[in-house]
């Protein structure tokens, strides 16, 4: 099993969160990197842009595809990755340090409740992949 940090949320569509005070850091996680394969171009929304829950706020191209990432909450984009327009395979070489994608300003903090933790997380990415 890759590595799923215990302090972060899950999405059952890949997605981590890190929440710090009224916003939160989101990314994709190990599974979704290694899923994908090399990352050649991450696309990401503007600062100010507003994302709604389970909506796609970007997509990540690797060399086997390209995938839209999906807002595990609402709210406005406070804060874009800069790094990962020189840098995309930091998605891959540090999906939940260098590799975040943005921070949002969250609009509805009981949100967080519909979110998975790290060991239902697992469960969920072993049932999915029927190890």
């Amino acid at each position: 099993m890759a590595s799923t940090p215990d302090d972060l949320k899950y999405t059952k569509d890949h997605e981590w969160v890190r929440v710090e005070g009224d916003s939160a850091r989101i990314g994709i996680t190990d599974h979704a990197q290694r899923q994908l394969g090399d990352v050649v171009y991450v696309e990401l929304p503007k600062v100010d842009d507003r994302v709604e829950a389970a909506e796609p706020f970007g997509s990540v191209e690797s060399v086997k595809a390209v995938t839209e990432v999906l807002a595990p909450l609402g709210g406005t984009v406070a804060e874009i990755n800069e790094g990962l327009n020189d840098e995309p395979e930091s998605v891959n070489t540090d999906p939940y340090g260098d590799g975040w994608m943005i921070r949002l300003t969250l609009s509805d903090t009981s949100q967080l409740t519909g979110l998975l933790t790290a060991a239902q997380y697992e469960d969920y990415v072993k049932d999915e992949s029927g190890d």
